[in-house]
């Protein structure tokens, strides 16, 4: 059922606003009332249209009362996080003020101060280049060595909100990078960190977002990312299998592994990954897929950029015995299917040798049959192309394949109405089933 923003009237806001404005002796109450309003995009859009009222609230917001300047900082908090970006922008005047407080004593001051500058970085350029000429970056620095991690999080939440600029790649990275703030984002990247675990989700997401610029990737390789990231996952994958894990784990997983991933692109840099890291992508592949799906096909995805081409990780795949862990992954809609057949296609590619240690799974064929039965054309066309891969290398596979009713399943598809699959399965049954043919 559908549920409807509490009301409130002009007037409710209004008076609030004399009360605060006209310094009554109940001024920290009424601000505090108005923070709670200020919940409700109605009262948002009330209290900005009144006369002064931002420059009243700032006016508060450095006020030499300690209370005061807190519960004013909530209330700029209440706007600047406002879906309405007529509404978040009138905080605007308040950026000189919020950065020169960030070198403060209140932990808790601060914190309030880094979550306003975030919600105004993500609204628009102009804010995002103050922000800049104001030095925003070399702030977030100082904030970024906080002993607290409240205000830590809430400085590499800022500093997210601006990496997402479109651009970033050729205003916020450079400056980040000339800042150093790199090689703490990644030092922050640790499970038994005493700041917490959401300060390292956040700090994840930061690094995700330089990685994907394009421009920073050989920086934060040298500044040692990869070993971070890796060992991270390695511990985690060692949670998994121990029952050991925390709530909302995923949420540290997702950012990383998209970040090891875009890295691994590059094949520069997947020699330097240790390959440890896959079991710890299997435990974690089986651990979310039944809850959290995207955290699994972001895992394979990792998976099949570290196997392309490199025997080193198809031999270590086969090494840990993780091919029945893909296997079971088959019936999975959802880009789950077609990334475990590309991942055994880079397995079949490494040749003869490898191709007979997959035989030796013997429900190979068992699950490409199934591939070929399903209406995912995508699918299809994959289990057709490891099935060559497997047929062309190892002998022995057709009478494997034929015993496991195989050329039926193939027999099936050559009439299939999408030319390539049909052209494809016809190639199979005359060059390698042609006997069996009916």
């Amino acid at each position: 059922m559908e549920t409807r923003e509490p009301s409130v009237t002009q007037e409710e806001v209004s008076q609030l606003y004399q009360r605060i404005q006209h310094g009554s002796g109940d001024r920290l109450a009424a601000l505090q009332s108005l923070c709670q309003l200020l919940h409700l995009a109605e009262a948002q859009k009330m209290f900005v249209r009144l006369e002064n009222s931002i420059h009243v609230l700032i006016g508060l917001f450095t006020s030499n009362l300690a209370s005061v300047q807190l519960k004013a900082a909530q209330c700029l908090l209440r706007l600047s996080h406002a879906d309405d970006p007529n509404v978040s922008l009138v905080c605007l005047p308040a950026t000189p003020y919020l950065l020169t407080y960030l070198s403060g004593q209140s932990a808790k001051f601060t914190e309030q101060c880094l979550y306003i500058l975030g919600n105004l970085a993500a609204e628009n350029k102009a804010v995002r280049n103050q922000l800049l000429l104001q030095g925003v970056v070399q702030a977030l620095a100082g904030c970024l060595q906080s002993p607290h991690g409240a205000v830590v999080e809430a400085a590499a939440y800022s500093l997210s909100q601006l990496l997402q600029a479109k651009e970033a790649r050729e205003k916020i990275v450079p400056a980040v990078l000339e800042a150093s703030l790199t090689p703490r984002l990644i030092e922050l990247l640790d499970l038994d960190s005493e700041l917490g675990m959401p300060t390292a989700v956040e700090c994840a997401w930061c690094l995700h977002y330089i990685v994907s610029s394009g421009v920073a990737s050989e920086c934060v390789i040298s500044q040692g990312i990869l070993h971070q990231a890796v060992t991270l996952l390695i511990a985690l994958g060692r949670a998994i299998d121990s029952g050991a894990t925390t709530d909302g784990v995923e949420l540290l997983i997702y950012p990383v592994v998209r970040c090891l991933g875009n890295l691994t692109a590059s094949r520069d840099a997947t020699p330097l990954v240790d390959c440890g890291l896959l079991p710890a992508l299997s435990s974690i592949i089986s651990k979310f897929l039944p809850t959290q799906p995207s955290v699994s096909r972001e895992c394979l995805w990792l998976l099949n950029n570290l196997t392309v081409g490199e025997e080193r990780f198809c031999s270590a795949f086969l090494k840990y015995n993780l091919v029945p862990v893909l296997l079971q992954l088959i019936p999975f809609c959802g880009g789950i299917n077609t990334l475990v057949l590309t991942l055994l296609g880079n397995i079949a590619e490494m040749g003869p040798e490898l191709c007979e240690k997959l035989l030796q799974h013997r429900e190979i064929f068992s699950a490409l049959c199934t591939s070929m039965r399903t209406a995912d054309t995508e699918a299809v066309r994959l289990a057709l192309e490891v099935l060559h891969l497997i047929l062309m290398h190892c002998a022995q596979a057709c009478v494997e394949f034929a015993n496991q009713n195989g050329v039926e399943a193939l027999e099936a598809i050559q009439y299939n109405s999408n030319k390539e699959i049909s052209v494809r399965a016809n190639f199979l049954m005359d060059r390698y089933f042609a006997d069996k043919a009916v």
